[in-house]
């Protein structure tokens, strides 16, 4: 492991760095003879151990703030027990503070030991978290956020090799272990709200209970709420130490408000912000809501009410940071900063008149909220007591988006974000009875998520038997089957289960396993550069944006500049290219009704995905976007891929029937195909990427397909296995038609002699 460090001198490993001073600068200068001033001088020359820098007065009034944080009391016992123990469960509530100062005590602890175990590292299941407690953490170490202390999220990489703590996501740290399996380059590990249960983090402390039996300088730190905690000091083992702090003795005032029948939960909560607002009581507002959509109805909503707002009231400043839109922790965190410098000045000029009111901010978020740090100031929290979830269910293959009740756990960790000076109260819009019913905890989500990426990592790391990984709960045989399965129909696996050459290079590529196979194939079709433009659009967030107010205006807009007439797909490239064309410009995607941050996701994930294509050394052809034979061979591409999800017209009206699973289902109001102008006739065959099970059950980009395009590259087991329908018989009389019987054994010969070709060839060999 190569390490760099600043040109500071390393303290005696008996020192913290709290208690660090540097006396190289008192050689060049003379000290005060009175002790007073001697004293002065040291305070004045103490310096931080990581950048060889002095502290800022700043960092002694974050120390100060730190010190009165309940979990300071764990601070020298956890550095006792990281000398003797290789894993530690630690829990304590929200607010306690153990997601910012446990990883900096983890520092002190590899400061100890001159980093010669290796580096920290803290992971969280969400990146908007990562990023928010990477920005905190520095502030409180005093420290550059990018230089010694960093974050890596999906798409972006604030990390630099001088870093010493980094924040990244529980799925980034496991997909770390295809190339470090043993993960030498750390040697402290924070697996940070490990009650959110998320597949990687259940995963990852499967994986680390065995790598920290081969690794006996390693240390693991899993903090939790203290509800779970039990279960992962049993999961970890005898002899593993579980450090906890007791709950405070005055818990937050709780109040249940029903919100009136067939309201919804958006306008409810709108009500009950503004409510607390007219009162004129200072303290911040922090509301959960179960979804993105929830969110920005709110916002709107409030946006539209403030104008008519008393101009007695201080003003709302309305913020959205949810899980899977991220949010602008920066510009909060800003917010936060400006609002205490202006404080400081205000009591240094002494300053007699009435300070002008404060905004106060409402911060509108989702589950995101209970994993994040806690914001200060706030003093009101609004529980909806539900979570929208997305579901996989494997025998169908597809997901259900289903609006949940939270868990008690979830409810309890809601109520203590109330972080203020001031009495706090959470008020919760649903009743008591309704909180008693709610499950204990929440389900963990390697019960409920597609597991085919998991598996395929899982064999990455040559955990070729789904026994050997160790699970808190162990998946459902038939998730597992039906992953198996699916990479076994991709190609992915090889006669004795494990990974094929094309597995290998589908793990390698940063995207669900059909679109991994999908840019694969596209090498051999010629058409690599479009395929890389699609697989960065359905990865980033959906582009379109129509607001209600201009639902029209914006169909009509999309309509007129970008739909395409092949279908969705060929849309994304539109759009994508035109985006360019226009420079990346955020007013040109504003007055086409446009996600500019989702269009530069986009770029940033299109770059990496041919960074990838061109380190395995695979084929990237030239674009050729807007001809017919390039049109056609996209879709050959992508039905390599996505073969699994297919459609047919049964009536002539748009009712689809889906192939795998009898399911009916219709296009997506969005759809090119909906929104043209004439409208065309539906297509009679489509591929498409996504159906969700929920009140319209629709499928999502969708391009049309003719038939013959599946019997001539669909596995021929895929035909097979098919459930009786008419599109089956179809398929089957049009592979008659095409391979008469006495031909078929030659075509499908032919057709594994090509694969073994195309395994075997040099541009398909990972470096």
């Amino acid at each position: 492991m190569s390490f760099s460090m600043a040109s500071a001198p390393k303290p005696s490993p008996a020192l913290s760095c709290l208690d660090t001073l540097s006396i190289s600068s008192l050689l060049s200068g003379d000290l005060e003879e009175d002790g007073e001033g001697a004293e002065q001088d040291l305070a004045d020359l103490e310096v931080n151990p990581y950048d060889g820098l002095p502290f800022s007065s700043r960092y002694y009034s974050l120390l100060e703030e730190r010190k009165r944080l309940p979990v300071w009391s764990l601070r020298f016992s956890l550095l006792e027990h990281m000398e003797s123990h290789s894993m530690m469960v630690l829990s304590a509530d929200g607010g306690a503070g153990k997601s910012t100062q446990f990883p900096q005590w983890c520092v002190e602890y590899a400061l100890s030991h001159e980093f010669s175990q290796g580096l920290v590292c803290c992971c969280q299941p969400y990146a908007p978290a990562a990023c928010s407690l990477a920005l905190r953490v520095a502030d409180e170490m005093d420290l550059s956020l990018g230089l010694e202390v960093g974050y890596r999220v999906p798409h972006e990489d604030g990390c630099t090799p001088d870093t010493i703590l980094r924040f990244v996501t529980d799925a980034l740290l496991l997909e770390e272990m295809m190339s470090d399996p043993l993960l030498r380059q750390y040697g402290v590990l924070v697996i940070d709200e490990a009650q959110e249960r998320t597949v990687a983090t259940d995963v990852l402390l499967g994986l680390l209970r065995d790598v920290c039996q081969q690794r006996h300088d390693l240390r693991v730190l899993v903090l939790t709420a203290p509800a779970s905690a039990h279960t992962f000091a049993s999961f970890l083992g005898e002899g593993v130490p579980h450090l906890s702090l007791p709950s405070p003795a005055g818990p937050t005032e709780v109040l249940y408000r029903d919100p009136p029948a067939g309201r919804h939960l958006a306008t409810a909560s709108c009500h009950m912000i503004l409510d607390l607002h007219r009162r004129g009581e200072e303290g911040d507002i922090l509301v959960f809501l179960p979804s993105v959509q929830e969110i920005q109805e709110c916002g709107a909503a409030l946006e539209k009410e403030c104008v008519s707002l008393s101009a007695q009231l201080s003003p709302l400043r309305v913020m959205e940071l949810c899980a899977a839109g991220g949010g602008s922790w920066q510009e909060l965190y800003d917010s936060e900063r400006a609002e205490e410098q202006a404080e400081q000045v205000e009591q240094e000029e002494q300053v007699e008149q009435e300070a002008p009111a404060h905004r106060r901010r409402v911060v509108l978020t989702d589950v995101l909220g209970e994993a994040a740090f806690s914001l200060p100031n706030i003093r009101y929290v609004i529980d909806t007591g539900v979570q929208l979830k997305t579901i996989y269910n494997p025998q169908i293959r597809a997901d259900s988006q289903l609006q949940q009740p939270i868990s008690r756990q979830q409810a309890d960790t809601r109520a203590q974000r109330v972080n203020s000076r001031l009495p706090g109260v959470c008020f919760r819009l649903y009743s008591q009875l309704v909180y008693e019913q709610m499950p204990a905890s929440r389900c963990p989500a390697v019960a409920e998520a597609n597991l085919s990426h998991l598996v395929l990592l899982l064999k990455r790391l040559d955990i070729a038997d789904m026994g050997q990984c160790k699970f808190l709960d162990r998946p459902a045989p038939e998730a597992l089957m039906q992953a198996l399965e699916d990479l076994d129909y991709l190609a992915a696996l090889d006669d004795d289960g494990n990974l094929s050459e094309v597995g290998i290079i589908m793990s390698e590529l940063p995207l669900e396993p059909p679109l991994a196979k999908a840019l694969i194939a596209s090498c051999e079709f010629d058409c690599v550069s479009e395929l890389l433009t699609i697989a960065a659009m359905l990865t980033a967030p959906p582009c379109f944006i129509t607001p209600p107010a201009n639902k029209e205006e914006a169909a009509a807009t999309h309509r007129r500049l970008l739909l395409h007439p092949d279908g969705d797909h060929m849309t994304l490239i539109n759009i994508y290219n035109a985006y360019l064309q226009h420079n990346e410009d955020e007013i040109w995607c504003r007055t086409n009704f446009l996600n500019a941050s989702a269009l530069r996701l986009a770029v940033v994930i299109r770059a990496e995905l041919l960074e990838v294509m061109q380190r395995i050394e695979l084929p990237v052809s030239p674009p050729a976007f807007g001809c017919q034979d390039n049109s056609t061979n996209i879709k050959r591409a992508l039905i390599s891929g996505f073969f699994l999800k297919v459609a047919h017209d049964v009536d002539g009206a748009g009712n689809y029937l889906l192939l795998t699973h009898r399911h009916v289902a219709h296009l997506h109001p969005f759809s090119s195909y909906i929104c043209r102008r004439p409208r065309p006739a539906p297509p009679s065959w489509v591929l498409y990427h996504d159906f969700t099970i929920s009140h319209d059950n629709c499928i999502c980009i969708v391009s049309e397909i003719h038939p013959q395009m599946l019997v001539e590259l669909a596995p021929q087991y895929y035909l097979g296995n098919l459930p009786p329908s008419d599109g089956r018989d179809l398929l089957t009389g049009l592979r008659l038609s095409l391979f008469p019987p006495d031909e078929q054994d030659t075509h499908t010969q032919d057709r594994h002699e090509e694969a073994d070709d195309e395994s075997s060839a040099d541009t398909c060999s990972v470096q």
